[in-house]
């Protein structure tokens, strides 16, 4: 059992070739430019909440903060990305 032939073990999803490419330039920088604007976005909301009068201590905080949630905002797109693509290809 442990044995199997290479044929067997590979999945069929697996050997299908991909048709399209998942990341493109273009895709690349939609997403440069959407995660920057959240960055802005969020920088400038969050310098309110920063309990310091040091305007270094309230930049660093906020931008600390923000490069965090500009992150999950990353993981946000490209999850989004991956179920539309495969939505799409389920109407096929």
């Amino acid at each position: 059992m442990d044995n199997l032939p290479a044929a067997e073990s590979v999945s069929p999803i697996m050997s299908q070739p991909t048709e399209t490419k998942l990341v493109t330039p273009a895709s690349l920088f939609v997403d440069l430019i959407l995660v920057g604007t959240f960055f802005a976005i969020m920088f400038c909301v969050l310098r309110s909440h920063v309990p310091s009068d040091d305007i270094r201590v309230v930049f660093a905080w906020s931008a600390l903060t923000a490069t965090c949630m500009s992150g999950v905002f990353w993981l946000v797109l490209q999850m989004f990305r991956v179920v539309l693509r495969a939505q799409r290809a389920e109407k096929k």
